[in-house]
């Protein structure tokens, strides 16, 4: 992956969790889409602020358990009727309720693996390098106590001018702009 050069986008750094929401709200109704905001603990405004409602993790639970209970059925189903079938005392090859139960176990077996692997996937991590780590206020206050709009430049309607002096009326703590 080739470096990327220029600017990530504007940090303000704010005081209070409340002035952090009321920027983002300010910024979502402006029109800007990407975005994010950074806290030392979780805060349920900030991501109703950003319009962020985009939770595709219980999908891929779902279609993990789908998936999983589906092999197991289809895998048993295979060796015990067409790849090794055994007479053992007359009973049929293909008894599907001795099937239940191993379909079960792998249907929680692959859900919980796809929750945890596409929670990693969908979240980008690892993720080794982000460019707000360049920002000294960010390493010294985004797990203490500040809290963080961060306006990226990949938004179209994002001009570094503009932003900032968007930004800057909000009155926040600084604004520092964030190179990749």
């Amino acid at each position: 992956m080739p470096l990327k050069e220029g600017i990530y986008g504007l940090l303000a750094e704010f005081d209070t969790p409340s002035e952090m929401v009321h920027a983002a709200e300010a910024a979502h109704a402006a029109g800007y889409r990407r975005m994010d905001c950074y806290s030392p603990y979780p805060v349920e405004e900030a991501a109703e602020a950003i319009g962020f409602h985009r939770d595709r993790v219980p999908l891929l639970c779902l279609l993990g358990g789908l998936l999983g209970g589906a092999t197991a059925f289809l895998m048993e189903s295979w060796i015990n009727v067409w790849a090794y079938p055994l007479n053992i005392g007359g009973r049929p090859t293909y008894s599907w309720p001795a099937f239940l139960i191993p379909a079960y176990e792998w249907t929680i077996l692959f859900a919980g693996l796809s929750a945890a692997y596409g929670m990693l996937a969908l979240n980008g991590l690892p993720q080794l390098y982000h460019p707000l780590f360049n920002a000294q206020n960010f390493r010294n206050g985004a797990t203490v106590d500040k809290f963080f709009l961060c306006l990226e430049s990949t938004d179209p309607k994002f001009s570094p001018e503009e932003a900032r002096m968007f930004l800057e009326s909000f009155r926040p703590v600084c604004v520092v702009e964030v190179e990749y």
